[in-house]
């Protein structure tokens, strides 16, 4: 299921214009957490962020770890992200490594609750998005004026309507 919405959404509608070249170079890392407890996902994290720090690029550029057991709760997974954060200054990578969150009831603080924006953050489950801190300078450098991302994706979502997500991750 997270392959699917990586490969019909996330690259399929161009959510991240980044995500296809790590992907089709197979270095991104899924990890599907068998964590029940927020203990046991943050020691996890931090063992895939050694992982990542230890391993060269060109074999695992990003690491996915994939949680549906943990922090299914919305407000949970995102007071969760304090710790995950945390857990990247405790081993020292800040600035090397950063940690991006998706999860199926994403929300934008300000926004309506049935704001599709909230879509571009929306994975099929809890998801951690290990990221290393010099690939995304390089895609952001690479790309003219990466805020018009932001705006494109919006737009993108608000002609495929809340409708057409739901088909577009139909099996």
């Amino acid at each position: 299921m997270t392959r699917r919405w990586i490969e019909r959404a996330v690259i399929g509608l161009n959510l991240c214009p980044f995500a296809k070249a790590v992907y089709v170079k197979e270095q991104v890392r899924f990890v599907l957490s068998d964590a029940t407890t927020p203990e046991a996902l943050l020691e996890q994290l931090a063992e895939e962020l050694v992982l990542l720090r230890d391993t060269d690029p060109a074999q695992i550029d990003t690491t996915l770890i994939i949680h549906p057991e943990v922090l299914t709760d919305f407000l949970d997974y995102n007071d969760f992200l304090d710790n995950a954060d945390a857990a990247v200054e405790a081993l020292d990578l800040q600035g090397i490594l950063q940690v991006a969150s998706f999860h199926p009831d994403y929300q934008f603080a300000g926004a309506a609750p049935d704001d599709i924006s909230h879509y571009t953050n929306r994975s099929p489950y809890p998801t951690l998005h290990l990221l290393r801190e010099d690939s995304v300078e390089r895609a952001v450098a690479a790309f003219p004026d990466p805020d018009v991302i932001v705006e494109r994706n919006i737009q993108t979502l608000d002609h495929l309507g809340h409708e057409g997500w739901r088909k577009l991750l139909a099996d």
